[in-house]
């Protein structure tokens, strides 16, 4: 069974900074890629970053230079540290993974950027 579960959202102002966990099921985080994702109202989602089980990275250009994404395999757990927001960042953010059972997506966690 695959479980993801996101926390850390929040308001914050812009120029801020917040960072979001995901906590997946056992061993998911270590031999999967995993990605967030956003999606604002009236919008697609869209990938904002991933990392593979090798430690390789990809970011969307928009939060390139302000986003990171790590993991910690012991704690089968994904990060997104997220600095200079903007309220253009303002979204719902979705932990996903690729396993081998497929394509699973946690809940989702709020993040607004605003004065």
């Amino acid at each position: 069974q695959v479980q993801l579960v996101e926390s850390g959202g929040g308001l914050v102002q812009p120029g801020g900074s917040l960072t979001l966990s995901c906590a997946a099921s056992g061993r998911i985080v270590s031999r999967y890629t995993m990605g967030w994702y956003r999606q604002a109202p009236g919008n697609q989602r869209e990938l904002v970053a991933l990392i593979t089980s090798g430690g390789g990275t990809n970011y969307a250009d928009s939060v390139k230079g302000r986003f990171t994404i790590s993991r910690d395999n012991a704690k089968n757990t994904v990060y997104l540290q997220m600095n200079s927001l903007k309220p253009e960042d303002t979204a719902v953010y979705y932990c996903k993974t690729w396993s081998n059972l497929g394509a699973y997506w946690g809940q989702g966690t709020q993040v607004t950027v605003s004065s």
